[in-house]
């Protein structure tokens, strides 16, 4: 497979997506600030842990 089919193949497959993937209900503050909390939460374990350095 050369460079060239690859790439007219990934613009092909890129053409045929309609929404960009997006869901109706799901909203991209709610996803990004649990994704935060959850990082503070495990990055708050993970100190608790590691008292000693």
């Amino acid at each position: 497979m050369s460079l060239h089919s690859t790439a007219a193949s990934l613009v092909s497959l890129a053409e045929g997506a309609e929404h960009g993937g997006n869901h109706e209900s799901l909203s991209p503050y709610l996803t990004g600030f649990g994704a935060f909390g959850a990082l503070m939460l495990l990055l708050w374990i993970t100190t608790r842990f590691n008292r000693d350095r």
